[in-house]
Parts: C-alpha cells; sequence; structure tokens
C-alpha cells in the first residue's frame, strides 16, 4: 500500500510487463526490411531513446560496425550505405527531429521508431519505414519495444541472425522473481549511497542502464566506468573521497582473464578505501540473455531505492522544465 502511494503511475507494473515487451517489440516490424547495401548502422535518439543503441553496440556480433549518435546531427561519415534507426519515443525530440533530417540530407536508409509526434508525421510524409510502439510509457521503460524492433528489422533485413527462440527464451526468463528480490536486496545496501558502477567494455550498456536509471528513477547522481579504462584514471578517486560512495562491480563469465584480474585487485583496493563493495555475477545461456538479465536487475535496484527514498519513479519533473524553456 505505502508503495502505490508512492508510484503513482505504477512503475512496479510496468516493471512485472516487461517479459511481454520482449516479445511485442519484437513483433512489431513484422516483415519490415532495410533496403539497398548497408555497411554500417546508426542509432540516434536521446535519453532512453538512444538507450537500444547502446544495448545493440554491445550486443551485436557482426561485421558491420554500430554507432550511436546522441546530438542534432549525424557523423559525417553517414551516407547512402548507412542504415539510421531515428528513434524517439515521444516523437518529439528536437535533436533527433533535426537528426532525421541529417540523415535524409545525406540520403541514408533510415527507419523511424516513435509512438507518435512530429517524426511520426515526418515519416509518413516522407515514405520513410515507420514502427510504431505503444504510447504510455517513460522512453527508459519502454526498451523494450524499441530494441526488439531493431533487432528484427535487421534480422530481416539479413544483418543479423535469426532470434525467434532466444526472444521467447528470454521473455520466460524474465518472468522470475528472482530479477526483483535481487533488486530489492540491493536497494537496502545503497540508502545514502552514490552508486558507482563498473563494467566489463562488452557489457558496457548494462552499466549504463544501471546508471540512468538512478538518475532517473530514484533522482539521484550515479556514475558508471568500464574496466580497463577506469584503472588508468578513475581508481585515484579513491584517493581524496569526497562523498559516501558504493562501488557495484557487475562481471559475466565471459570477461576475459585479465579483466577478472582486474576487477579482483579494484575491489580489494576499494574495499581498502572503507568503500562499501557489491559484486552481481550475471549470468545466462546466450549473450542476450545477460544483457538483459543485469539491466532487469538494475529496474529493480532503482525502483525499490526510490521507494526507500519516497520518490515517485516515473515523472522527469527538471528535464520537462528544462523542455519548456527550450521551448520560449
Amino acid at each position: 500500500m505505502q508503495d502505490e502511494k508512492i508510484d503513482k503511475e505504477d512503475m512496479r507494473g510496468v516493471l512485472r510487463d516487461f517479459p511481454g515487451q520482449v516479445i511485442d517489440g519484437f513483433g512489431l516490424p513484422g516483415k519490415l526490411k532495410a533496403e539497398g547495401t548497408i555497411d554500417r548502422i546508426i542509432v540516434t535518439g536521446m535519453g532512453g531513446s538512444a538507450l537500444p543503441g547502446e544495448i545493440l553496440h554491445s550486443y551485436l556480433d557482426s561485421k558491420i560496425p554500430v554507432f550511436v549518435n546522441k546530438d542534432y546531427e549525424l557523423p559525417a561519415f553517414a551516407g547512402k550505405t548507412t542504415l539510421v534507426f531515428a528513434i524517439s519515443y515521444s516523437g518529439n525530440t528536437e535533436e533527433t527531429i533535426q537528426a532525421y533530417r541529417d540523415a535524409q540530407r545525406k540520403g541514408c536508409a533510415i527507419v523511424v521508431i516513435t509512438s507518435g509526434g512530429k517524426l511520426d508525421i515526418l515519416a509518413r510524409k516522407n515514405n520513410h519505414p515507420l514502427i510504431l510502439v505503444p504510447r504510455g510509457l517513460q522512453p527508459r521503460m519502454g526498451y523494450g519495444y524499441l530494441f526488439f524492433a531493431i533487432l528484427r528489422v535487421l534480422q530481416n533485413s539479413g544483418l543479423a541472425e535469426k532470434h525467434g527462440d532466444a526472444v521467447e527464451k528470454l521473455s520466460q526468463s524474465l518472468k522470475s522473481d528472482v530479477f526483483m528480490k535481487k533488486g530489492e536486496e540491493l536497494a537496502s545496501h545503497l540508502i545514502g549511497k552514490t552508486p558507482l558502477i563498473y563494467t566489463s567494455q562488452s557489457m558496457h550498456a548494462v552499466g549504463y542502464k544501471w546508471k540512468i536509471n538512478f538518475n532517473e528513477n530514484t533522482k539521484i547522481h550515479a556514475f558508471c566506468n568500464v574496466l580497463p579504462e577506469m584503472n588508468h584514471n578513475e581508481i585515484l578517486g579513491y584517493t581524496n573521497l569526497l562523498g559516501d560512495f558504493h562501488a557495484i562491480f557487475l562481471r559475466e563469465e565471459n570477461d576475459r582473464q585479465r579483466i577478472k584480474l582486474r576487477m579482483d585487485i579494484t575491489k580489494d583496493i576499494i574495499r581498502k578505501k572503507k568503500v562499501e563493495v557489491t559484486e552481481i555475477g550475471i549470468a545466462g545461456s546466450d549473450r542476450l540473455q545477460k544483457i538483459f538479465f543485469g539491466i532487469y536487475i538494475g529496474d529493480w535496484v532503482s525502483y525499490f531505492l526510490a521507494m526507500k527514498y519516497k520518490r515517485d519513479p516515473t515523472p522527469v519533473a527538471i528535464i520537462e522544465d528544462l523542455k519548456k524553456r527550450l521551448a520560449e
């Protein structure tokens, strides 16, 4: 009952329903595919709408490079052999609309993913492939629709292997209560702390999603970094601690041995600086499961921590205020 008074827009229900997003998102494109020769992929979007690009970059094992663009214009290399996924959940994100227009000027292959708004209108006007996702969610919580729609288009286009069985297995596995229970347990250790999330480079998208969850759901600062890079700079921040931190290491069994050793040594150094450390092992039968299992635990951690702070996890008042001031 207490959670219902705080969680006024029922994010708990959204999280509970996430396994369905996986299946529904994969089904949204139908037979839609990209035409022509494609030698690179750009996912352009902002905030939660860019998150599918981060996940794709971490996940897709392909000879075709994936780039994530979070700006008003595309990189200079974008051209006729570039496939651009222009994603704005609301359809009104000004940076993404401008990037879409830039993609059009450069002759890129374009697929638009949105729930409506100006981007929907532009895609229809210009006869670009359009995938409409269900409305009513915050973009960061609709990432299942967005990512799996991209994956299906790439599969249809021959740019990714077939994923039907893997997607079904993932959806079924996500229905377990273990993710929620792990999230609730960790949240109890994070009260009053600033989370510092560390992963290998290959799991960067997982750590990044944890960070934005804490920012947007819990309304606190959080930071993420990757090893080995963190060992060459950020680790020195533990010399002169100016805050109350909690380090979270997200590990998976296929991290290379040198990364595993670095994590072990780094944890020891951090603990000796009297900073609490939590390690979470991310398991799964394939890479798709590992990435989404890791992300889903983080969704629940940020939710339960928001409940402990008595913060409604859904609204993003400061962001909305900033957008209004930009539009004046």
